[in-house]
């Protein structure tokens, strides 16, 4: 699938109104969503769907954002899908762990929704164009230079 096509959005949050948000916003870009109230059901989704991106809300009862990374990027079947963490921890120790997980990007909230659609559209297209890698080592940077600034 290329990102011109319906491009479509696995959003797992335990907060319905984060969920809403990005449904909304997301859907009025033309992508479809789909969403999973805590870290079983999205791993579920996940493997059964095969979304292009996946939203990942850190902080979540049972199953938190790392270990749903964890468990997604170690599994052949879903390994490929880029994940944004989503999350309300803006330390930068979080986010080098959002990186460190294998995430290709790292959110904070509050966050300006209607930057959603474009984010995924990039991390969609880096990853489809081969250049994953350089996309983190890109955000690795900017960590770095943040760390360096603190």
């Amino acid at each position: 699938m290329t990102v011109a096509e319906r491009t479509t959005v696995l959003v797992i949050d335990d907060e319905a109104p984060i969920r809403l948000l990005c449904r909304v916003n997301l859907e009025a870009e033309g992508m479809a969503v789909l969403e999973a109230p805590d870290g079983t059901k999205g791993i579920e989704l996940a493997r059964a769907e095969k979304p292009d991106a996946i939203l990942l809300d850190v902080m979540m009862p049972g199953l938190d954002g790392w270990a749903v990374a964890e468990e997604l990027l170690g599994d052949e079947r879903t390994s490929e899908i880029p994940i944004v963490f989503l999350t309300a921890r803006a330390d930068l120790r979080d986010r080098a762990r959002g990186l460190d997980a294998g995430g290709l990007d790292y959110i904070t909230k509050p966050f300006n929704p209607i930057e959603l659609a474009s984010l995924v559209r990039s991390v969609v297209s880096a990853v489809e164009s081969g250049d994953r890698e350089t996309l983190r080592a890109e955000r690795i940077a900017e960590l770095r230079s943040l760390y360096e600034s603190a």
